[in-house]
């Protein structure tokens, strides 16, 4: 896109199928391989090479918590069946949360078993449970299988910052920005929130916001959104919002305005660098494709790694590398149709996240937003997102958009089920079939993230409160018809119900469903009860100028 002389409209309309949309979409993401495996020694059998051995590691750290992972290796002749890896906490620290692994525990002794989908490991073959920490001990007197482990000494909290490989980046002057420190622990799960860089035009919404609302501090991860994918290769979006639009003293994270000098870097990745040094525990991710741009990932496809290079060469760029933790993929969709379709076949997924990760190694995030489109058949049956999970931190699952007034006449149904309910307009179009799909296929509930809209979809014309009402059209909307920000439905248009794990309100012959700070509580259980790595929302404006909505995600996942 050329730098644009009115405002950006915010999202465009999807086809009745396409259970994603917000104008570009999500992308991309990733379980934490960019963290380093701490010092912690690895937590073996003491027997002979032949058995079965857990290696635990300290993921990341936090001083008032940590996450860890243990991986469990099939060393024996034969296929298991079954595994449990127990241990205790030391006093003062407790497990905050723990996934794929089915966990008892009794005061500070805790015992992890193996779930219905990862008892079975072949020769050679490895399984893996993950846990969250709170407070600043680790663990103790481990055992697998009975048999004891050695656990080593707990790391320290000041070496949990990697140093990945990166191309060089540019001197920049030291600012006096303070570090400031998160307001509640990670507790081990993410917290992600897509930036979207039209933003900064119509909505008037700057990396400053995310500051000021006090969301950053809530906060692990940023997707920046979007990158354009055209002639096989990632491209910049928006040069002018991306990297050179003048930022005054007052707009700007730190209090400093922009340089006009030659190579100064501006825009929004220069606030985002700043927003980095004040929250050192924050990654941004810059996102590629969404709803708009996806059609480049066909011809990406034909050749993954001379597509892999190109993103590496621009994300890697002298000039911001500094900014970008890692790429989020969003293809809309893969061997399926969105804006357009795509015919690449049910490997080309996988191919191109395998290019992704050979390129940018185990020192970035390679992420990607995905269908949550749970039918059979449908579009998750149409790509190899099991094959793929392995090249992947994690995937952001677009948990939203499955019914909206592209059917203009209805019937009213919640655009962000998390359950199925009576009278469900597609069965399959919620939350939790495609959690459960993609965990069929394989992927480790570690790398899936619960989708949540900060936005509503709504009808006009309706005369009945309860879902499944006939309508006239769409709903008048800010930015689009049928679609409205939470912060201005809360007060717009109240809810009056709730329905599958979801609220609705009905309101001057409008019906509108959108999610609320007591529904994101709701579905932030479901994600601790499902051994999921997190949740992600789309997008930052569209929550209230305190952050109602993410305050929500962050309480619920600690």
């Amino acid at each position: 896109m050329s730098r644009p002389s009115v405002p950006r409209p915010s999202l465009p309309r999807p086809s009745l199928l396409v259970s994603r949309s917000r104008i570009l979409r999500i992308i991309v993401t990733v379980a934490a391989l960019s963290l380093p495996l701490i010092g912690v020694a690895a937590m073996t059998h003491s027997a002979a090479a032949a058995s079965v051995t857990a290696t635990c590691t300290k993921t990341s750290d936090w001083g008032t918590g940590s996450e860890g992972k243990c991986t469990i290796t099939n060393g024996t002749g034969s296929t298991i069946s079954s595994w449990r890896v127990e241990f205790d906490t030391a006093s003062g620290t407790s497990i905050s949360s723990s996934w794929d692994a089915v966990r008892t525990s009794s005061g500070s002794h805790h015992t992890f078993a193996n779930t219905s989908w990862n008892g079975t490991v072949a020769p050679g073959g490895t399984a893996s449970f993950g846990f969250g920490l709170a407070g600043g001990g680790w663990i103790s007197n481990c055992l697998v299988n009975g048999a004891a482990c050695a656990t080593g000494a707990a790391p320290s909290p000041t070496t949990t910052s990697p140093t990945p490989t990166r191309t060089p980046t540019p001197t920049v002057t030291p600012t006096t920005t303070p570090t400031t420190t998160p307001t509640s622990a990670p507790g081990g799960r993410k917290v992600l929130g897509y930036f979207v860089e039209w933003g900064v035009y119509g909505r008037n919404y700057h990396v400053k916001n995310i500051d000021t609302s006090g969301s950053a501090a809530k906060l692990t991860h940023i997707n920046y959104a979007f990158g354009n994918v055209t002639g096989g290769r990632c491209a910049v979006g928006d040069s002018y919002a991306d990297h050179d639009r003048f930022y005054s003293a007052a707009e700007s994270v730190d209090g400093v305005a922009d340089t006009w000098d030659a190579g100064a870097l501006r825009g929004s990745f220069n606030q985002l660098r700043k927003l980095k040094r004040k929250y050192p525990h924050i990654k941004v991710l810059w996102s590629f494709g969404g709803w708009t741009w996806s059609g480049g990932f066909t011809q990406a496809a034909a050749n993954p790694t001379a597509f892999a290079n190109s993103c590496f060469s621009l994300v890697e760029d002298p000039r911001w590398a500094d900014v970008f933790d890692g790429i989020d993929i969003d293809w809309e969709y893969p061997n399926a149709c969105g804006l357009s379709c795509d015919t690449s076949g049910p490997a080309a997924f996988r191919n191109l996240m395998s290019a992704l990760r050979s390129r940018f190694g185990t020192g970035n995030l390679v992420t990607a937003a995905i269908t949550a489109d749970g039918t059979s058949g449908g579009k998750i049956d149409a790509a190899d997102y099991g094959g793929a999970a392995q090249h992947l931190n994690w995937y952001n699952v677009m948990t939203y958009d499955y019914f909206g007034a592209w059917a203009a006449g209805g019937p009213t149904a919640p655009h962000s089920p998390l359950t199925s309910y009576s009278g469900i307009p597609v069965a399959g179009f919620h939350s939790d079939a495609a959690i459960q799909k993609l965990k069929s296929k394989g992927v480790p509930a570690s790398k899936l993230l619960l989708g949540i809209g900060f936005y509503g979809r709504g009808w006009t014309g309706v005369t009945q409160s309860a879902p499944g009402g006939s309508a006239s059209g769409p709903a008048p909307g800010t930015y689009e018809q049928g679609v409205e920000d939470y912060k201005v439905l809360k007060g717009r248009c109240p809810a009056t119900g709730t329905v599958a794990g979801t609220a609705y309100g009905f309101c001057g012959g409008q019906w509108w469903s959108y999610d609320t700070p007591n529904t994101i509580g709701g579905k932030m259980s479901y994600a601790k009860n499902q051994g999921l790595g997190g949740s992600f929302f789309w997008e930052l404006s569209g929550d209230t100028t305190n952050g109602e909505l993410i305050t929500s995600i962050r309480n619920g996942l600690g």
